[in-house]
């Protein structure tokens, strides 16, 4: 089994198991949403608010087992398989400080949760411009538009830029640190700005590869 595959499995078992020692301990119902000033404003049973993130890790482990081995162009995946193994582990580890941060705060604790989660969608964002900028074409992973699974040429340009912006994005979101009220907001709008952009730049590309 390989490395990464050993690391998440971990991570799934130990989910489970503190889901189980906190069962009895929370009751009926517990904080499972906070909104843009990272202030509790929905709840769930205790058993989806214990269990249904690590179902739902379950879940994408066994996705991003799967789509390698049906991918058109899993040959391709081979060549970046180390950062995208990487960016799997990274997945797994955000998910489970995030359950982790919702554990404390039902156990008591009060901080501003989306505060505490900029550090992590930094590193994730960051760790995505890595792995933008070493994948291959392929159906399932990196900036797959009409124009990029279409043309190799486009696919490289595109992601050299999709590389750049995703870390770029990631250094604005610790902004959020500073200006804490607008925090959630350094995260969204430069990622949503990456994704239209390098949609409409591949398109371009295509257009400037068929003339």
């Amino acid at each position: 089994m390989k490395k990464s595959s050993i690391i998440v499995l971990s991570i799934l078992v130990i989910s489970f198991l503190v889901g189980i020692y906190f069962y009895y301990q929370f009751p009926d119902k517990i904080v499972s949403h906070w909104d843009s000033q990272g202030q509790p404003n929905g709840y769930m049973s205790k058993f989806l608010g214990l269990f249904l993130m690590p179902l739902i890790s379950v879940a994408l482990f066994l996705l991003f087992m799967l789509l390698p081995k049906i991918d058109p162009f899993k040959k391709n995946i081979q060549k970046f398989r180390n950062y995208f193994d990487g960016f799997i582990i990274i997945i797994f580890v955000f998910l489970f400080y995030l359950y982790l941060l919702t554990i404390f705060w039902n156990l008591g604790y009060t901080f501003n949760m989306i505060i505490f989660l900029i550090p992590a969608f930094t590193v994730l964002l960051y760790y995505a411009g890595i792995l933008i900028e070493h994948a291959k074409r392929n159906w399932f992973i990196g900036i797959r538009t009409p124009w990029t699974l279409s043309s190799e040429k486009v696919w490289n340009k595109t992601h050299k830029l999709g590389a750049k912006l995703f870390k770029v994005s990631a250094v604005i979101a610790l902004l959020g640190l500073v200006f804490q009220k607008y925090a959630i907001y350094f995260v969204i709008i430069p990622l949503i700005f990456s994704v239209l952009d390098t949609t409409i730049y591949s398109y371009f590309e295509y257009k400037k590869l068929r003339r």
